[in-house]
């Protein structure tokens, strides 16, 4: 499958990707957004960031626009505890794009 233009919209900013399917694309850019928080190593911008994950994402193709709730949980509290900010997507639904 050949990749694609997306734009994803968190809210206050819009970001042009490539991908393949919208589900994809929303994934890959919350686990850049996760990875970021493991790797920070000051608790309070952890807390800042954690503060600031998005919590709703559209991912905003040619034809189709798809729309996401994110539920993020945090799971240890320990440094190297595994997983320690997983999130779930719910799929919102889908509606055609105006052109």
């Amino acid at each position: 499958m050949a990749k694609r233009q997306f734009t994803i919209d968190i809210g206050k900013e819009q970001i042009p990707v490539e991908g393949q399917v919208h589900k994809n694309v929303a994934v890959k850019y919350l686990m850049k957004r996760r990875r970021s928080l493991l790797m920070t190593k000051n608790p309070e911008k952890v807390e800042k960031l954690f503060a600031d994950l998005p919590k709703t994402i559209k991912i905003i193709g040619k034809q189709l626009t798809r729309e996401y709730k994110i539920n993020w949980e945090r799971m240890g509290t320990e440094d190297f505890e595994g997983s320690r900010f997983v999130f779930t997507l719910d799929d919102m639904g889908e509606a055609s794009t105006k052109n």
